[in-house]
């Protein structure tokens, strides 16, 4: 990259990522941006989605402020409490006439029902994408996650397995849509002078792409290492009264990037917040994800104050929820100290 002084707009590097990507996932059309938010936001856009859109509310903010940053309002929809993902029949209970789509949140990497999602989406003339922040490196059916509804958004920020620093990516296998959200990564420029639509800077560099081409060049390696410590800790939270480790039993290829437990403290005998605070006073950087839902979330919170009336299953969620850590960082002996102070804390 320094040889070449090509540091940006489309370089090599870039191109090189977005055909590994497209090559790995099956995917036809890969778009590098510099980050999944603004792959959100560029996607929106491209589908043309306005008035309403049906979303979870259990997700990252960055799900409902794509929307509401672009005048488009989020309607939050309940989740299955099992998979924590959107709840069809909760979507299709919420559709108007204002309704125009719905973003399907593939949480910690399990799919959502798709099959499900696009066939409501079709019967009632909605577009449908997918945040697949998570997902990278995940299927369903046999078909890797980047191939569902009109397009799908991935993240390679560094807190993914795989990252390219900072940066992001849609994938589609719509050739148009893929044309027009190039163009939307550049200003809307086709060629050297020429404006053909409206855009914006939402172009990866050549060190973010180069970073990525490196972390892809391992993506087995690190995906073992993922699957060694959920195994790991599934041997040791097992049996402890209280405590279950979200689990995928599908048999379905899988990231394994989080591990995901979640509290029952009426058996445990602790809260959740009780035992995020135990962890984090033992040096052990435990996370209340997706706590406490956008919806409790400004400005959610003040313009749809009756969400937390609709989402029953989201509020228990998000109330029992706790994320260990996991990664390259963490070794078996570290996994066993972790589990350890959870198994030692039962009330």
């Amino acid at each position: 990259m320094l040889d070449r002084r090509w540091f940006s707009n489309d370089g090599p590097f870039v191109r090189e990522f977005e055909a590994a990507v497209s090559g790995y996932t099956g995917v036809k059309h890969c778009i590098a941006l510099c980050n999944a938010t603004v792959g959100l936001e560029l996607a929106i856009r491209a589908l043309n989605l306005k008035g309403e859109v049906i979303v979870p509310s259990y997700t990252f903010v960055a799900t409902a402020h794509a929307l509401t940053w672009l005048g488009i309002r989020p309607v939050f929809a309940d989740i299955d409490p099992e998979t924590h993902n959107i709840d069809p029949s909760a979507v299709e209970r919420l559709i108007t006439s204002r309704t125009t789509g719905i973003i399907g949140v593939h949480l910690w990497g399990h799919p959502c029902e798709t099959e499900t999602l696009d066939e409501i989406a079709q019967r009632n003339d909605l577009k449908v994408m997918y945040d697949a922040a998570h997902a990278f490196g995940s299927a369903r059916n046999g078909v890797m996650i980047g191939n569902f509804g009109e397009c799908e958004v991935y993240s390679f920020h560094a807190t993914k397995f795989i990252n390219s620093f900072e940066g992001g990516a849609v994938v589609t296998n719509n050739d148009s849509l893929a044309h027009k959200m190039r163009l939307m990564r550049n200003f809307g420029f086709s060629g050297f002078d020429n404006v053909i639509s409206m855009g914006i800077n939402g172009k990866m560099s050549e060190v973010c792409a180069a970073m990525g081409l490196t972390s892809l060049e391992s993506i087995e390696e690190l995906i073992a290492i993922n699957r060694r410590n959920h195994d790991c800790y599934k041997n040791h939270l097992s049996g402890i009264p209280g405590i279950k480790l979200q689990e995928r039993s599908d048999g379905e290829h899988h990231n394994y990037q989080y591990i995901v437990i979640k509290v029952d403290e009426s058996q445990y005998g602790r809260t959740r917040d009780e035992l995020v605070d135990l962890l984090n006073s033992e040096n052990v950087i435990a996370r209340k994800y997706f706590w406490p839902g956008c919806h409790r979330m400004q400005p959610y919170a003040t313009n749809e104050p009756d969400s937390v009336d609709r989402l029953p299953k989201t509020e228990m969620v998000a109330a029992r929820v706790v994320v260990l850590p996991t990664g390259q960082t963490i070794n078996t002996e570290t996994i066993s100290r972790v589990c350890d102070i959870i198994s030692t804390s039962v009330s």
